[in-house]
């Protein structure tokens, strides 16, 4: 058995909002201890993985979700249970019955992210960067035209490390939406003042302009990753940007 009592810590926490960093890498105490808080469809799509470590990352996250779910919720890992929405965003049930707790789960390679938080709507993306990848012709398919010109003034590094800035940022807010790539990434664009640097912003989709999100970069060096989530009515005097 593993020496570690647990494989996920808090990674960023402000408020009623936290994110925690799952270790993904193998380690077959914390697997056995994950495998055995599974329910008996999610082992049967455990079974299902062919890819290497697929499994392992899914067993991981999902049980560190189960457990810090049962803790909020103050309910039992028998009790809970998961229902999917119609892209496949996975909501909490307690005994069968929904609950409203906000969460959401991404991993990459040895890292996974899962958030929580009261507000609805919440997203977060996790990427680990590849080098030399063809990054301008990849973002012709999947950026709008700012995000396309930042990207081409970029070189080296730069480019990299932008490229997977303005991925995680765009997937984050469609996560948070909750209607998977349904929604073209191309259809809309990462806010201005992040395209020139800033870590955070409010955000409007161009075809849902009554609601509105804040978008986090949460980059760092092991990886890119961002937040984003829907803000309540009451937060609707916040001032747009431009």
């Amino acid at each position: 058995m593993t020496d570690r009592d647990t494989w996920w810590t808090p990674w960023r926490e402000a408020g009623d909002s936290l994110i925690l960093h799952v270790d993904l890498r193998p380690d077959p105490g914390c697997e056995e201890r994950a495998l055995a808080l599974l329910d008996d469809d999610e082992q049967a799509r455990w079974n299902r993985f062919t890819v290497e470590g697929a499994g392992r990352r899914f067993a991981l996250c999902r049980a560190a979700l189960r457990i810090n779910l049962c803790d909020r919720l103050g309910c039992s890992n028998r009790e809970l249970s998961f229902g999917y929405l119609e892209h496949g965003k996975p909501f909490a049930k307690i005994n069968g019955v929904p609950s409203s707790a906000s969460f959401n789960v991404s991993h990459s390679g040895r890292h996974g992210l899962i958030g929580f938080t009261k507000q609805e709507g919440l997203g977060v993306d996790l990427e680990l960067r590849a080098p030399g990848r063809d990054f301008d012709g990849i973002g012709s398919s999947v950026y709008g035209p700012r995000e396309r010109r930042a990207l081409s003034a970029a070189a080296g590094s730069d480019k990299e490390h932008l490229f997977y800035r303005f991925w995680s940022l765009k997937e984050a807010l469609i996560k948070a939406l909750g209607t998977g790539f349904s929604l073209s990434p191309t259809r809309f664009e990462v806010p201005q003042p992040m395209i020139e640097g800033e870590p955070s912003a409010l955000f409007r989709f161009p075809h849902l302009p009554a609601n509105l999100f804040w978008l986090e970069d949460l980059g760092e060096s092991r990886f890119a990753a961002a937040r984003a989530y829907r803000l309540n009515t009451e937060d609707a005097g916040l001032t747009d940007t431009p």
